[in-house]
């Protein structure tokens, strides 16, 4: 995953900078538009709460909804640059996505932690068309695959589900994971990510055009899902609440819930970064440019 995401972002600003349109004096003023779209998308992550100890690996029924809106404004030929402004949710549970009988497997299914995470996304990316459009929108091609980069910042908030458990806590309730330090580390609920993919753009009508498009985000933290390192001590927990999710509550083969976890064993992974990915079809509206008339005097 690291090598594609390097060769696709290395790609799209490869072709960006040798391009011949790169300069938007190239690009007649009246040939380039702006246009406004929707987008309905699923999202998936890749992290710890994952069925294999690998950034590939998603669980499909764990796909939440994503919603967005974007701005895009067209430079040149083949050139654009897209402001959008996205909300989505991304889940995962060990009690469905680790299998108890897979020994790699193993210890997810009993670590048995899950989560849900809003997040809130604004992007800016830069669009580079795999078919130029050299006239305006009107004669703009029917078929155009494209790829994309660019930064993203994202708040997120992830929270987890009470089960059967001990304490005083009500089952049934979703908990605020971040305030809890459960492993002692206190993260920032804004990121920042880097947006990367391609898609496929047809022309419906002279004024728009629908699309498919795949995005993945290589975010900088270990922690929309809250887990990442390993666990610690009673001692420094200071809730009950962070001691269900921080110690972890395993089942057995009778179906009673322990704790089995002792300070400083593995809890996640550690060395590797989240991800999420957003995959959906977007309807965008061509904003006719205004033509100015040549004066007579």
């Amino acid at each position: 995953m690291k090598q594609f995401f390097t060769y696709t972002l290395t790609l799209a600003l490869a072709l960006a900078l040798v391009s011949p349109e790169a300069s938007a004096q190239q690009f007649s003023k009246r040939k380039q538009y702006n246009s406004v779209g929707v987008s309905l998308n699923a999202m998936n992550y890749f992290g710890d709460i994952v069925p294999k100890a690998s950034i590939p690996s998603l669980r499909f029924a764990a796909t939440r909804p994503n919603i967005g809106v974007n701005l895009t404004h067209r430079f040149t030929p083949r050139i654009s640059a897209r402001v959008a402004l996205a909300y989505g949710r991304i889940t995962g549970d060990d009690s469905k996505a680790a299998d108890k009988n897979d020994a790699d497997a193993r210890f997810r299914y009993h670590r048995n932690m899950n989560f849900r995470n809003d997040l809130v996304e604004a992007s800016a990316v830069g669009v580079f068309d795999l078919i130029a459009n050299r006239n305006n929108y009107i004669k703009r091609p029917d078929f155009v695959p494209y790829v994309f980069a660019g930064v993203a910042v994202f708040h997120h908030n992830p929270k987890g589900l009470v089960g059967p458990n001990t304490s005083n806590l009500e089952q049934g309730t979703y908990v605020n994971l971040q305030p809890l330090q459960t492993e002692g580390i206190s993260y920032s609920l804004t990121q920042v990510s880097i947006p990367f993919g391609g898609g496929v753009r047809y022309k419906l009508n002279r004024s728009f055009d629908i699309g498919l498009e795949i995005g993945w985000r290589k975010t900088f933290t270990d922690y929309l899902d809250d887990v990442s390192q390993v666990y610690i001590e009673d001692s420094k927990l200071t809730s009950p609440a962070a001691k269900y999710f921080g110690r972890g509550i395993t089942r057995t083969d009778d179906g009673t819930f322990i704790n089995f976890n002792s300070p400083g064993e593995m809890r996640g992974k550690g060395n590797e970064k989240d991800w999420y990915i957003v995959t959906g079809v977007n309807l965008n509206y061509i904003l006719a440019p205004r033509v100015k008339s040549p004066k007579f005097r």
